[in-house]
Parts: structure tokens; sequence; C-alpha cells
């Protein structure tokens, strides 16, 4: 478990739904050669599912003895089946995509090639901007606050979080953000699915003014036929998909035209073999991309996109690791060690509950 510096809030908080967040469920799994080589993959769960993703990962990973880890495709194929009577998303996937984000490791590894040079890469560095300084249970000075100091770290681009059961306090709060950061600097608000439909009309028009790059989240997220009419409606771009699972699910709202901006999560679809999948079908949609979270591995996956996408800067993960991504010019450099071009730090121990490794 890793602790978090502050509860965190958002509008799901504020509305009843999900209690402040304190700490990050980490699902670490290493995949070893038998000349030694490691690959590091990883997944994660907020507020609850580690454990279960835990327990699944322990019971498929055996089926990865004595296989050719070059062959990834087929593992993710045989751990799905190994597992198949709880299914093909949620928890089941999120466990297998620690496994499947580590075999990617060792194959870059392998290679000598960076996750995304081994991908294949459109570019060298990707557009970021900042999350962690905007959420709700911060007050808007201090949001304001954040906003420099991102601003000055080199970050390209603000969110802020929206939702609240008063609409009013969340314009005001974006207007402060918008006359803080000038009419040019890229925002972005995101209401964490907490809006109605009526209520995401009334709201994207109010916001209309702001210039927003776009509005994330501002329905259920399976509500793929409202999406696809408040995308209609509105000029301000709408972003949405963090919360899905698999690929199918991501497949429903690109067929609907839901989105405008598809926000794919690695470890929540299952991982990178899912998440390439997926790119494949946003580019023939011609949509753009912002992954969820996770930039330590997304920075190397939004790498592969030919438009240019947006990473999301969250600090949050790296006391879990040695490196740290460069930020330069509201860009973050794509790392170039080898594999993800991750090692994990001493602290990791102290926070691991359970060590267990499948070594037969």
């Amino acid at each position: 478990m890793l602790p978090l510096p502050m509860p965190i809030s958002d509008a799901k908080v504020l509305t009843g739904r999900q209690k402040p967040m304190t700490e990050v469920a980490m699902l670490f799994a290493e995949v070893t050669t038998e000349h030694g080589l490691v690959g590091l993959g990883f997944s994660y769960s907020k507020r609850a599912g580690g454990p279960a993703q835990f327990a699944h990962a322990r019971e498929v990973a055996p089926v990865l003895v004595g296989e050719d880890p070059n062959d990834i495709a087929r593992l993710w194929t045989k751990l799905v089946w190994a597992g198949a009577s709880v299914g093909r998303s949620g928890a089941a996937t999120q466990a297998i995509a620690a496994l499947d984000n580590a075999l990617w490791d060792l194959k870059g590894k392998r290679a000598g090639l960076s996750l995304s040079k081994l991908l294949g890469a459109h570019h060298d560095s990707v557009r970021c901007y900042n999350t962690s300084g905007g959420f709700l249970h911060t007050p808007i000075g201090g949001v304001l606050d954040n906003a420099t100091r991102s601003i000055e770290a080199g970050l390209g681009g603000i969110k802020i979080k929206v939702g609240q059961p008063d609409g009013a306090l969340d314009l005001a709060r974006v207007k402060a953000l918008r006359e803080h950061v000038g009419d040019d600097f890229p925002i972005m608000v995101d209401a964490n699915q907490q809006w109605d439909r009526a209520t995401a009309i009334r709201m994207g028009r109010a916001l209309e003014e702001f210039d927003l790059v776009w509005i994330e989240e501002p329905l259920d997220a399976y509500d793929a036929v409202g999406h696809a009419d408040l995308a209609a409606r509105l000029d301000t771009p709408i972003a949405s998909g963090e919360m899905l699972t698999s690929v199918r699910e991501h497949k429903e709202l690109i067929d609907a035209r839901s989105v405008d901006i598809v926000q794919p999560d690695a470890p929540r679809i299952g991982g990178i073999t899912q998440f390439m999948r997926l790119l494949a079908l946003a580019d023939e949609a011609g949509l753009d991309l912002a992954p969820h979270f996770a930039m330590e591995l997304h920075v190397h996956l939004a790498s592969t996109y030919p438009r240019q996408p947006w990473v999301e800067h969250f600090e949050w993960l790296e006391p879990l690791f040695n490196e740290r991504i460069q930020i330069a010019d509201g860009r973050m450099i794509v790392p170039s060690a080898a594999g993800i071009g991750l090692t994990l730090s001493d602290r990791v121990t102290g926070w691991t509950v359970a060590d267990d490794l499948v070594t037969e």
C-alpha cells in the first residue's frame, strides 16, 4: 500500500459516493528468465480491489512458467483463460496487466530498447499536464499556487476537478484558474462522472467561455449514448475512458462517437498488449489520446500514437521508483533506458504487505 501525503477528495467524495482516498494499492510482478533477466510490471487499485488483484495474479501466474516470454500476445490469452470464470475485465484483467507489463519490460531489456522504441515511437516527448494540484479538497487559493508551481516546473497544462453539488462553485474555480494562468494556457476540467445528462449540458454550455482543452467524465463512464449527445452539442471536446477495464468497453464509446479524446489506463484494461490494440482503434476513429494516471508507463505508450497526445502528471508513484521523468517546455521526455526503465526504490519494502513469488 502506497500512502498518500494527504486524503484526496474529488466530486465522488462530495456527493457521498466514496470516501477520501488515503493510499494506492500497488501490484508488482517480476518475471525472471532462466538466464536471470528480470522484467518488472505493475498494476494498481484505488480505494478497493488491491487484495483481489493480488489473489488473482497469484492463481494465474503459474501458467507462465516454462513459456517463451517473447510470445506476449499468446501468453495474455493464456492468462485470461486460466481465470476465465471471472471474466475478461475488472480485477481479472487488472491483475493480468502487471504480468503483461512485466513481459514487455523484459522484452525491451532483452532487445536493449526502451518500451517506446520497441513498440515504435512517433515522438521523443509528449505534452503533459498536472492533475494532482487541482483536487476539490484544496481551496482555490491553493489550487492557484499549485498551478504556478506546475507552470514553473515546465508542465504544459493544468486540470482541476469539478462536479460539486453546487455548480456555481465549479464555475468560480474554473474562472479563477483561467484568470490566473491567462487566456492561452491549456486547462482541463474533470467531473468524475457526477453529472446527469441535463446538468452536463448546462454545465458544459457554461464552461464554453473558458476555452477548455476538454471536459472529462461529465457522465457515468458507461453512458455511451449520453456522452455522444453531449459531444455533438458542445464545442468543448469530451474526454473519458479511465474507468473502463477492457478494450471492448472502450470500443462501445468509440463506435458511438461518445468522446473526442480517449483516456485508457493500461493497468486497468489488461496491460500494454491490450492498450496497443485500443490505440489502433482510436487512431482509426480519428480520436486524440490522453492516458489516465501511471505516467511512468504511459509516457512510453503515448509516444507511439501518431497524433500529439497528452500524458497526465501525477507525482504520487514517484516514491516507488528510483527514476524520475524529465519535463521541459510543457512536455515529458520519453525515457531511453531499456524496457519501461524503472527500478523499485528501497522504500517499497516498507509498504509491502505480501511478497509471495511463483518459483516453480
